[in-house]
């Protein structure tokens, strides 16, 4: 297992931080803190697995996607 920055997640998952930190407090990825917040590379994964076929455009809302 690894541990990635903020920076890293985002960079990963092709979002800017901010929208990293607001999927955090809303509980849609768990993070820790060490110094800073890291989220591990099994959460992120989780989170990837979970997310498909998601609409993520309000975090508060999130609904399956429609095509």
């Amino acid at each position: 297992m690894e541990l990635f920055t903020i920076k890293e997640v985002s960079k990963k998952l092709k979002i800017n931080p901010t929208d990293t930190y607001k999927l955090i407090k809303s509980g849609h990825i768990s993070a820790l803190k060490l110094g800073s917040l890291k989220v591990s590379s099994c959460e992120l994964d989780r989170f990837i697995v979970d997310s498909i076929g998601k609409d993520y455009s309000v975090l508060n809302d999130v609904k399956q996607l429609e095509f």
